[in-house]
């Protein structure tokens, strides 16, 4: 049998000298399952979105639509028929004053009734005087026709004068004394007269002065219909509409499980249609009736005044329904259940869940009366996910203290920034995640 080559027995040997060197190697991997828990790092608790209860002022509001109205609208007509306008002065928007003339009607008719109804005064003043004149004679009259008789009484009962002297002195006396009568009923008639004559006079003054049509209160002119040569009647449409004083109000609608929480006195903020910024208001007046059809109340709430306000136009307005000064936390962080209300609190990296009694709620925020203090952390969106003593990633949320909704809130903003990252850089912070599996 041949020799084998040098070259390869040299080859074979490195090949076993190679395998007996790696051999504590392979024998060191083959002591190592797959499957063996040593190798891997437990599961990372969930990511949750934290925030701080915060110590702060919470407001309920209601709010409420309608139209701008008058508080009092003052309706101003003619007061007489048939008379034509002859004068305008106040336009549509003008603020006018108690008494100040707004229109004037043609007082042609008026002035000769009334210089009539003056010269009827003027001649039963003549009338009395002409009558107590007459008096005065009859009066004197009446003396001489006494002193006549007396004189006839003496001389008959001396049968100086005849029984028929003594008859006529006394006839003559008593014609006398009925002449006085007279002119005194003369003067009487001429007193009624005048009294008569006088009360016409006053009626065409009367007259006379309703032929300016003046404001009845001082307030602003809302429309005029009012034109120039037309013929007025009272029974007409008013020629002037006056908003007393300029106070306008807004009248809306309310639904009648919000008008329980309503109460007069209420501050309000009502916006226009078209206006920016707000008017400042006060519930005024809540209707007592609830209409059956659509199951809605009235409020009336009187505004400030502010030029520009038009009536008729919509509006809508918040109502400041309750205020008060708590503890304060998301909405979304109060999970409700048929016993009670909870809040997850994060101490230490575990959710422990805690019953609260939760107080007013408005805006997305609520008020907890009781079972978390102000600076605690707590779980920003609760939900069934978490339970009790779960281990969570807390992640704080960015907090916005101030202004929200109209009346101003405390607000918690929930969303993380576009960027933010859990800490274990896995995902982006959104309320509560599951880990990655």
């Amino acid at each position: 049998m041949p020799l084998a080559h040098p070259k390869r027995h040299l080859a074979i040997a490195a090949a076993a000298s190679l395998m007996l060197a790696a051999a504590p190697v392979f024998a060191a991997a083959a002591a190592i399952a797959p499957g063996d828990g040593s190798a891997s790092s437990a599961p990372k608790p969930p990511s949750v979105t934290v925030v701080s209860a915060a110590a702060g002022e919470i407001v309920s509001t209601a709010v409420v639509t309608g139209s701008l109205r008058p508080k009092e609208e003052i309706l101003v007509n003619a007061e007489l028929d048939g008379l034509a306008i002859v004068e305008i002065l106040a336009e549509e928007g003008d603020r006018v004053a108690e008494g100040q003339v707004l229109a004037r009607l043609s007082r042609d008719t008026a002035d000769v009734t009334f210089a009539q109804a003056d010269a009827r005064v003027a001649r039963a003043s003549a009338a009395i005087s002409q009558a107590r004149t007459q008096i005065v004679q009859a009066e004197a009259s009446l003396r001489q026709a006494q002193n006549a008789f007396a004189r006839a009484d003496r001389l008959r009962k001396t049968g100086t004068a005849s029984e028929e002297t003594f008859e006529n002195r006394e006839i003559e006396a008593q014609v006398a004394e009925a002449k006085v009568n007279e002119a005194k009923q003369t003067l009487m008639l001429a007193e009624a007269d005048r009294a008569l004559a006088e009360a016409q006079k006053r009626e065409q003054m009367w007259r006379l002065g309703r032929t300016e049509i003046k404001a009845p209160a001082s307030g602003v002119v809302s429309r005029r219909v009012a034109r120039l040569g037309a013929v007025v009647a009272g029974s007409g449409d008013p020629l002037f509409r006056i908003i007393a004083d300029g106070a306008i109000e807004l009248e809306a609608d309310v639904a009648e499980a919000t008008l329980g929480r309503l109460a007069v006195g209420q501050k309000a903020q009502v916006t226009p249609a078209g206006r920016e910024h707000p008017v400042a208001g006060t519930i005024r007046l809540i209707s007592p009736e609830i209409d059956a059809a659509t199951r809605l109340g009235q409020v009336r709430i009187a505004l400030e005044t502010v030029p520009g306000l038009a009536i008729g136009a919509f509006a809508y307005g918040v109502i400041e329904t309750a205020r008060e000064t708590g503890v304060l936390v998301p909405l979304s962080a109060v999970l409700y259940d048929a016993r009670s209300a909870q809040v997850l609190v994060v101490e230490d990296g575990v959710a422990h869940a805690r019953d609260v009694e939760v107080g007013l709620v408005a805006h997305g925020t609520a008020e907890i009366v009781e079972g978390v203090a102000a600076g605690e952390k707590v779980v920003a969106i609760s939900g069934t996910f978490l339970r009790d003593g779960d281990r969570v990633n807390p992640v704080v949320a960015v907090e916005r203290h101030g202004l929200s909704g109209a009346m101003g809130v405390s607000a918690f903003s929930t969303e993380a920034p576009p960027f933010a990252k859990s800490p274990d850089g896995l995902a982006p912070v959104l309320g509560v995640q599951e880990p990655h599996m």
